[in-house]
């Protein structure tokens, strides 16, 4: 039985789930659940369905808000103050990344400049710029699984911020048969890709006003 699995089972009852509920989830094999099966579950269920998986997703920590907080607040300073077109939304939020019914994520942190992508549930389609702040229980998904995801569906760029190690994954799909990578510490400024640079967040200011937990 996956993770997910035992976090229904463990919850199902005390989120006021039946027991016809639980079993229709348990009748699906992992890479067989859809954006219907996504959609049903109990709002204090976090979940990502991914090519059909569902994968559970513990609670974020305060350090990770804090740093989402960080970049949300330098980033919609610099579209308000260029008259940008682009807006900034944080996690919980739904992204039907592939436009099917086998793939809803939820990225920490997004920028989507495209309005007609926006409906009323969530992002219908690729944002421009997805940032994941990296937790002990999404390192290996963050990593792997999403960076393909993210660059298979037409995200322009990715960042991964690892706290833990004081470090910046920045990836660049657009216009890139191999995605252009690099690599920055927390005494970086680090550019945004799809603001051309003119944009740099200066990670070692983030982080003297940042609290560790």
């Amino acid at each position: 039985m996956s993770s997910f699995y035992e976090e229904l089972e463990k919850r199902g009852e005390e989120l006021g789930m039946a027991r016809e509920e639980m079993a229709l989830y348990a009748a699906k094999r992992q890479g067989e659940f859809t954006v219907e099966d996504y959609r049903r579950l109990p709002d204090e269920v976090r979940a990502e369905l991914i090519d059909g998986e569902l994968i559970y997703m513990e609670a974020p920590g305060y350090t990770h808000q804090e740093l989402i907080m960080e970049l949300s607040v330098e980033l919609v300073n610099y579209i308000r103050a260029n008259k940008g077109a682009c807006r900034v939304v944080q996690s919980p939020l739904d992204v039907q990344l592939d436009c099917d019914d086998r793939t809803m994520v939820q990225p920490d942190l997004i920028v989507i400049c495209d309005e007609k992508k926006i409906v009323r549930k969530g992002i219908y389609g690729a944002p421009d710029l997805c940032i994941e702040i990296l937790s002990p229980s999404t390192r290996k998904k963050d990593c792997t699984l999403k960076v393909q995801k993210y660059m298979n569906a037409g995200v322009r760029e990715y960042w991964i911020v690892d706290p833990d190690k004081k470090a910046v994954i920045t990836y660049r799909f657009e216009g890139e048969d191999i995605p252009g990578i690099s690599m920055y510490t927390f005494q970086d400024k680090v550019p945004v890709g799809i603001f051309e640079g003119s944009l740099e967040i200066d990670f070692q200011e983030i982080l003297g006003r940042l609290r560790f937990c």
